[in-house]
């Protein structure tokens, strides 16, 4: 897919994705993402939203008091892959690059779930993210080591038709406002 199709298509997804945050769609899905994450604690990579991304932090929560331990991504360095630090309810944050917030002092871990946030998927559990392929990388670099199931977590409303390119990194499953959509119901 050449960039200005991508261009293109991050533009749409990202006005979709404005209307369903502005409409507060997201904000039912915390116990979606957690019950798919009912499981044996493990190490559950999530994030802290910037702008209109729909916001796992509910889910945080609830899966930090089932047991789970949480991290969130720290870019190292552009063309990098991503490290995850350790979070928990009390982290202190602090600023980190691309406006998310990051802890400020905090253990590596590496996640056995990354919820990923995304731009754009597709039904063949493909994502569109912000261009600067730090999840493929490090989904690449984690999976070459153990089995890691990515989870992207996004508004229904940014679900486009996307055309993969071979450093891409599938998505195992996909949870929206609308309901989660297994591996099978991905790619079957």
């Amino acid at each position: 897919m050449n960039a200005e199709i991508k261009s293109e298509l991050r533009k749409r997804a990202f006005a979709a994705r404005k209307v369903a945050h502005a409409a507060g769609q997201g904000d039912a899905t915390a116990h979606l993402l957690a019950e798919v994450l009912r499981q044996p604690a493990g190490i559950v990579a999530a994030y802290m939203a910037i702008r209109t991304e729909i916001d796992p932090m509910p889910a945080m929560h609830t899966l930090s008091q089932q047991g789970h331990r949480i991290c969130v991504p720290v870019i190292v360095a552009e063309g990098q892959p991503l490290e995850f630090h350790e979070w928990t309810p009390d982290s202190v944050m602090i600023a980190g690059p691309f406006g998310a917030k990051i802890p400020e002092n905090a253990e590596v871990l590496q996640p056995d779930t990354v919820i990923v946030p995304l731009v754009a998927f597709d039904l063949a559990g493909n994502r569109l993210g912000y261009g600067g392929g730090f999840y493929d990388r490090t989904l690449q670099r984690l999976r070459a080591v153990k089995p890691v199931r990515a989870i992207g977590y996004a508004y229904a409303a940014q679900q486009l038709p996307l055309t993969p390119e071979p450093t891409d990194e599938v998505l195992d499953m996909i949870v929206t406002e609308r309901g989660s959509l297994a591996p099978q119901q991905i790619t079957g």
